[in-house]
């Protein structure tokens, strides 16, 4: 028991530290702004934050250190802010605009905590090896459509396949261009290797995700070679040494668009959902959704089920349905 009663303590020490901290941070901030004189609010986004720290990038290109007001949330990469300059040549964020997407995954407790905002497309990585399967793949685009964002499905190091694995990899990934999901193939070490990914980042705000072992992180470095010294401009700016290096990071990119680097976004996995919405994750079930002949039908083994019909009549890849049919029996089902 006594241990117990230490833990609670020990709980409720750094509830109050951190409590005092988030004050500490709330008060810095209205004073900044206390000092701010009549400079003009301006546009910004998030580029990366820690703690109570954000470094935002301007509408000229700049970046900026700041803080932001307490009234205003969870604040994360990519969000769109309006910051106020102020005395020391530094900012405080005043306001958060509503964001298009936002990439989440499950936090302490089971709620759901944002880690990077206003994401257009999921990039999802595979190599030949370890051997990429549908499922996992399948996984990843259930998330993509969950928040909305385009999904793109790049095969990396192609040049380590030979002409056998290359047809055995179209063989078994074109459907998913048939449902709309475009497929590259790209390799970081020939020339030209990455035009393909790069064409396809242009106009929008990506991450990358996929299995360990892909190479996602030589991808990163390849798409963004001047990293370390952005990363360092990151650490000068802020005061936060090494701890920006693992928090997600907004990159703006040489060949167009913009790319988050994080190693929990790298990771992600698909959060809570109930049926209806992973139906709504495969975007070839949506002609068939509401036409089976029970309204709940968990297009499983239902008679009379549209999805299943589909299926058979092979409008609906096979390997698709068996990914639906693996998720659903993992849910806790809703209505």
């Amino acid at each position: 028991m006594a241990r117990r009663r230490l833990n609670d303590q020990q709980k409720a020490r750094i509830a109050g530290i951190q409590e005092k901290r988030r004050q500490d941070a709330a008060a810095r901030a209205e004073d900044a702004l206390s000092t701010a004189g009549d400079g003009q609010q301006q546009d910004g986004r998030v580029v990366v934050r820690h703690g109570r720290s954000l470094l935002i990038r301007d509408t000229n290109g700049n970046t900026v250190h700041a803080m932001f007001r307490a009234n205003l949330g969870d604040v994360v990469c990519g969000d769109s802010v309006v910051w106020q300059p102020t005395a020391n040549g530094e900012g405080v964020v005043v306001a958060v605009q509503p964001r298009h997407t936002a990439l989440s995954r499950p936090g302490f407790g089971g709620q759901e905590k944002t880690i990077a905002a206003n994401i257009t497309q999921l990039v999802v990585v595979l190599a030949s090896q370890p051997e990429p399967t549908g499922y996992l793949l399948d996984q990843y685009l259930v998330a993509a459509e969950r928040i909305k964002v385009g999904g793109l499905v790049c095969l990396n190091k192609a040049d380590l396949l030979d002409d056998a694995g290359r047809t055995r990899f179209r063989a078994a990934f074109s459907h998913y261009e048939d449902i709309g999901y475009p497929v590259i193939e790209i390799s970081a070490k020939t020339e030209h290797g990455l035009d393909p990914l790069q064409q396809r980042l242009r106009g929008h705000t990506s991450i990358l995700v996929g299995q360990s072992g892909v190479g996602k992180s030589s991808l990163i470095n390849a798409l963004i070679p001047r990293q370390d010294i952005a990363e360092g401009r990151l650490s000068d700016a802020t005061g936060l040494g090494r701890h920006t290096t693992s928090a997600a990071t907004l990159y703006p990119l040489d060949s167009g668009g913009e790319l988050i680097d994080s190693p929990g976004v790298r990771s992600f996995r698909l959060s809570q959902l109930d049926r209806r919405e992973l139906e709504r994750g495969f975007r070839e079930f949506l002609p068939y959704l509401g036409q089976c002949r029970f309204h709940n039908c968990a297009h499983l083994a239902e008679p009379d089920c549209a999805i299943l019909a589909a299926a058979a009549a092979g409008k609906i890849h096979r390997s698709r349905l068996d990914s639906y049919q693996h998720m659903a029996a993992e849910l806790v089902v809703g209505a």
